[in-house]
């Protein structure tokens, strides 16, 4: 068992409840070979050595066996041995084991190995069972009362792939069983609002094994979606003054040299792409890949790279020009696509992905502006946040670790930077906490962390101040004194990625967009192809103002083309017959206020174009 210390109550309980797992596991299949099972968020789990392939049919069985476990309610035992009686104990089996037997506990010979020369080693054991482990743990089994087994994947030990291949299982356990029951309730409902299959289900977007992993395609109605939200945005932008620029998706390895993100960010980036020129030089001269990585990284190979963020490319349209303190600030906005090299288990939906577009921009401004542009940005956040219906949130302020060597730039910037974030924070009027160690390698920032309805966290927009990029490319502008003084960089983003936040709005709204946001606004029902002239008079009244509208010509009966319609989401739905078609009327229905009754055609058109100018929800 992994070794864990200073853990919450239900952490310990979660702890504990991974040991009655693997007794029960041992119970079942003595032959398995256990490695670790810490806690998790959520719960636990552990890793399994084992020749049959465990499924979900084998859940019943492994939790009935569990019961027993916590019937029994075995005292949890600590023991603390030296490190020769615990590798002893390791090559006779009765590590991880109900008993001694032949073969030794391999992985916990292993983990043994791990343990510091100065650290106490411990076992603990409940009944028969024993297991590496510092602990801690509740005081007995028969508290473990309240668990699930969840699932079951593949994983490689140590996370490390040249390592064994073993089996996981998740399980989670709370306190009682009301707080697991409205666990797994919670988990119900977001299987309901899981945007991969809703975004499947309502052709928002596909993802293709032949294009990659984690690059989104985005499909005719999630395009629509994405417009209204850059169109949304950029309203916002234009208020303050905002101007757009276009930059390329690579650069020279030089650029990001220079700003610090090769090799700060090297790990999370795609590999460099060497100059055609050195590529062949190199293969004329039968150069290995080492040589040509080598080169790269060091410089005397030129290179390219898929960006990894926009930042440079905006400092360099500002240094592109002369800046008198008059001109300042200077906002620059992009709609920019970087990619990151995101691990192949770690990648889902939307949520997390290696290509994605954000709704940057970057401020660069005079020092005594920076308070006032700060709150401007925090200031579009909430605009989003409360457009959005997004009301439950919390602020975090990341700053930088002064122990850790991956931030750049002087103390004194550093300290300027967070103090203007400190500052800044307060004016929000909602807590905050503050975490060392999750700044930017370049600058501390300001994160918005939304809760959703079913109560997960997001962390969505972002504000940044940055003292050291602009010394690093050694911009300026010509103060009121004509000297040269250097500007501050403010990064920000509202939507963070525009990828992730339609799949949080997805989730969010269960694919029931609020109307200005919907692909589609408006079905037109014919009650039969006899009105669809008519119908066609109603589209071109709704078109005319910008409204997204289809008609379902199909000879389905008006209650199916109703039910299809709400299970395409569609906010509103206007039935046409005899009497509307007469009367120059339509009959309404609303995704989820259901008959709304007649209005004539006018009435309608105001009444959605109403709603679509105030971005009402």
């Amino acid at each position: 068992m992994e070794q864990r210390h200073n853990m919450s109550d239900l952490e310990r309980l979660r702890h504990s409840c991974a040991h009655v797992l693997a007794t029960a596991v041992l119970r079942i299949w003595p032959d398995a070979q256990l490695a670790g099972g810490p806690p998790v968020e959520n719960g636990f789990y552990y890793d399994i050595e084992l020749d049959h392939p465990i499924s979900t049919t084998d859940f019943e069985k492994i939790e009935s066996e569990m019961k027993k476990v916590v019937k029994e309610n075995a005292r949890f035992e600590k023991m603390v041995v030296s490190r020769d009686e615990a590798l002893a104990l390791a090559e006779s089996g009765r590590l991880g084991a109900l008993s001694e037997r032949e073969a030794p506990s391999h992985f916990k010979i292993d983990l043994l190995n791990d343990i510091p020369e100065d650290e106490e080693i411990s076992i603990y054991k409940n009944g028969d069972f024993w297991d590496l482990c510092a602990g801690p743990h509740v005081g007995r089994t028969g508290n473990c009362k309240a668990f699930k087994v969840m699932s079951v994947a593949s994983a490689f030990y140590k996370g490390d792939n040249t390592r064994p291949q073993l089996q996981r299982i998740y399980g989670t356990c709370f306190k009682n069983k009301t707080m697991l029951a409205e666990h797994l309730e919670k988990l119900e409902e977001a299987k309901k609002r899981d945007h991969r299959r809703l975004g499947k289900e309502l052709g928002i977007f596909h993802i293709d094994e032949s294009v990659g992993q984690g690059l989104i395609l985005w499909k005719p109605k999630g395009g629509l979606i994405r417009r209204a939200l850059q169109d949304f945005i950029t309203e916002e932008l234009d208020k303050q003054g905002y101007s757009q620029v276009f930059t390329p998706h690579i650069g020279k390895l030089d650029l990001y040299r220079t700003s610090g993100h090769f090799p700060y960010y090297k790990e999370s980036q795609f590999p460099a792409i060497p100059e055609r020129d050195a590529l062949e030089k190199l293969a004329d001269e039968d150069a290995t890949c080492a040589t040509l990585t080598n080169g790269l990284n060091t410089g005397t190979i030129e290179g390219y790279m898929l960006r990894p963020m926009n930042c440079p490319h905006h400092i360099k349209v500002y240094a592109s020009d002369h800046h008198s303190y008059r001109d300042l600030p200077v906002r620059l906005a992009e709609f920019g696509t970087v990619y990151r090299w995101e691990q192949s288990g770690e990648l889902g939906g939307m949520t997390r992905v290696r290509g994605f577009t954000q709704d940057d921009a970057h401020i660069f401004c005079t020092p005594d502006q920076v308070a006032e542009e700060v709150e401007l940005c925090l200031g579009l956040v909430k605009v989003v946040l409360k457009t959005l219906g997004m009301n439950d949130y919390s602020v975090r302020l990341s700053l930088r670790d002064p122990d850790s060597d991956k931030y750049v730039g002087s103390s004194e910037n550093w300290d300027k930077a967070e103090d203007a974030l400190r500052q800044a924070v307060k004016t929000l009027g909602v807590d905050y906490v503050e975490e060392e160690g999750e700044a930017a390698f370049y600058g501390p920032k300001i994160d918005f962390v939304v809760k959703d309805v079913i109560g997960r966290d997001w962390q969505l927009g972002t504000v940044q101040v940055d003292y050291n990029l602009p010394e690093r490319f050694d911009l300026n502008y010509i103060g009121s004194d004509n000297k040269q003084h250097r500007p501050v960089m403010i990064h920000r983003a509202p939507f963070g990625s525009l990828e992730r936040f339609t799949g949080l709005l997805i989730e969010h709204f269960e694919g029931k967009f609020p109307t200005w946001l919907s692909p589609e606004q408006v079905r037109v029902l014919p009650i039969s192809e006899k009105f669809n002239d008519a119908a066609d008079v109603v589209v071109k009244a709704l078109t005319d103002i910008g409204v997204r509208v289809n008609v379902d010509r199909n000879a389905d009966k008006v209650g199916a083309k109703i039910r299809l319609a709400r299970l395409d989401r569609v906010p509103y739905m206007l039935v046409i017959g005899a009497r509307e078609a007469e009367e120059g009327t339509v009959s309404v229905r609303h995704r989820d206020r259901d008959d709304l009754g007649a209005m004539t055609i006018d009435e309608f058109v105001q009444t959605i174009q109403q709603e679509i100018v105030n971005r009402s929800l």
